[in-house]
């Protein structure tokens, strides 16, 4: 695996790590909670009169599976993002490098994560383990 995916951060290194065999899925998980991920997100306007902007959201892109459960999207850098998005109108222009543990406490529970769709090295979360990694954030704060 590691001729097609080549890592580029401590984090790649890891996940890669984790997908071998070599450090064990809780290792991994604590380190991506030490880690910062790149968000992919879209600026929707609202309203406006004129240029004055009234109200900005900025939307987290999100998939839904077969089942209809939601996945936040998240990558292992920005460079990662940039042919997944394409498919995405709006999503192109950018997103946010932040902290896990922001998004943890941001985003909420009852959705999955899915880190790095589209490469052979990634991993998706199910709602029930984001919701774990939340509680455990949540008391360690």
């Amino acid at each position: 695996m590691r001729n097609e995916f080549e890592p580029r951060n401590n984090l790649e290194e890891s996940l890669l790590e984790a997908q071998e065999g070599r450090i064990s899925g809780e290792n991994f998980m604590r380190i991506l909670t030490e880690s910062q991920v790149y968000m992919p997100v879209h600026e929707a306007q609202e309203k406006s009169i004129g240029n004055i902007q009234l109200d900005n959201k900025a939307k987290p892109l999100s998939i839904q599976d077969d089942n209809g459960v939601e996945f936040l999207v998240l990558f292992t850098s920005p460079e990662r993002a940039v042919e997944f998005v394409k498919n995405f109108p709006g999503y192109e222009g950018g997103g946010l490098l932040t902290e896990f543990t922001w998004i943890l406490e941001k985003a909420g529970i009852g959705f999955g994560i899915s880190l790095n769709p589209g490469w052979p090295v990634g991993i998706d979360l199910e709602p029930e383990a984001v919701q774990q990694l939340t509680e455990a954030d949540s008391r360690s704060a």
